[in-house]
């Protein structure tokens, strides 16, 4: 039911196939965030349109609301939202970070004051599992802790050995044959600490593994170290998932370290604040230069505003605070990224992904590459892969 078929290799980034049963997925992809159920403001025939491949959905928002009940009785997300492709739910996990000053850990799980109403929310290793079979997503999240940046290396250690626990705990309940668990390696900036997290995960053998605890207030100059360690760490055969990463260097970078799904809030809410993504960088369509302009927000891309409309209609609808114009920079944004995943297939599928890259970076960052990026790309660019 779930079968991951890697068909090229350059370096250390690698082209596959990822079958689900609501269809196969091409990786490497970058997966829209629908947190609430739904890709702010986009519909599920624009989302295809554009080339999305897999949907995130949140655990601990569906929840609460509307209830993972009501969901149930649709036949799930895709019966939901009337999205018909996978989906992958989060488990809750980044809101015991990100909802730190309303939430109490315990062994026993997490209790949450609501954002809602204020009433407290318990959500358990046990719980999480339950919520995500009933909303009946293809990949679910085993529930774990992301830890917030800075912290103690022995709180960070407390808290990966806990998340461990807690997956024995999610694996031992899930029931659905139908859904593929996969477990979250922890352990910060420390390879020490990376690598504990690893002996702890790697055992239970999840049909794939996602890297937590990153992008969370780190420089990339200590996260890509973290990202290359635990993904080579890895096992060779099986998905791996770089959680809540998608700034477009951000998804260059870590397709040459061998990452193969990507997700975040970063294109639509950019969108919403009236920002384009290019190979030349962002566009700040909220400045004056854009008002007067007659073409495109990106004349190499094929999305429908690129299609149909000129920064200046754009730039006067952000103006005059249409709607029109925070849906239009969304779906481009999102189109821009999937773009950027398929022409990272194609480099290596040609064996070209370092010289594609290479050019890609020299434009995007203007000729001043960072030195983090040109390191990803040289450990990348590695053939020696170790597996498990």
């Amino acid at each position: 039911m779930f079968e991951f078929d890697i068909q090229y290799r350059d370096g250390q980034a690698r082209v596959a196939t990822f079958q689900t049963p609501h269809g196969q997925v091409r990786t490497p992809m970058f997966m829209p965030v629908g947190t609430q159920g739904t890709v702010k403001g986009l519909s599920p025939q624009e989302l295809i349109e554009i080339g999305s491949q897999m949907i995130l959905g949140n655990t601990y928002h569906l929840m609460l609301r509307p209830g993972e009940q009501l969901v149930a009785a649709h036949g799930g997300l895709p019966g939901f939202t009337a999205y018909p492709g996978p989906f992958l739910t989060d488990s809750g996990g980044f809101q015991v970070m990100s909802l730190g000053h309303m939430r109490k850990i315990t062994e026993e799980g997490v209790t949450f004051k609501s954002h809602l109403d204020g009433s407290l929310v318990s959500l358990t290793p046990e719980r999480s599992i339950a919520v995500q079979e009933a909303l009946g997503a293809d990949v679910i999240m085993a529930f774990d802790e992301c830890p917030p940046y800075p912290a103690e290396r022995d709180y960070i250690r407390r808290s990966l050995e806990r998340t461990a626990r807690w997956l024995e705990r999610c694996y031992s309940v899930k029931t659905r044959e139908d859904q593929a668990l996969f477990a979250i390696v922890q352990g910060g900036i420390d390879p020490d600490l990376r690598q504990l997290s690893l002996d702890l995960t790697l055992p239970f053998q999840t049909p794939g593994f996602a890297i937590g605890g990153l992008a969370v207030g780190e420089s990339k100059e200590e996260m890509y170290p973290a990202v290359a360690f635990t993904a080579k760490r890895l096992p060779e055969g099986k998905p791996r998932y770089l959680m809540g990463v998608g700034h477009p260097e951000d998804l260059v970078a870590g397709i040459a370290l061998g990452i193969d799904m990507f997700d975040c809030v970063y294109p639509t809410r950019t969108g919403r604040f009236g920002y384009a993504l290019t190979d030349d960088g962002r566009l700040n369509m909220n400045g004056s230069a854009p008002r007067t302009q007659l073409q495109p927000l990106d004349p190499e891309c094929d999305c429908y505003a690129c299609r149909h409309y000129s920064r200046a209609y754009l730039a006067h609808l952000i103006r005059a605070e249409e709607m029109l114009a925070p849906r239009m920079l969304s779906l481009h944004n999102l189109r821009y990224l999937h773009r950027l995943v398929e022409r990272a297939r194609t480099a290596i599928m040609q064996g070209a992904f370092q010289a594609w890259a290479q050019a890609w970076a020299q434009r995007y960052f203007r000729g001043a590459v960072p030195g983090w990026f040109r390191q990803a790309l040289a450990t990348g660019a590695q053939v020696e892969i170790q597996t498990h």
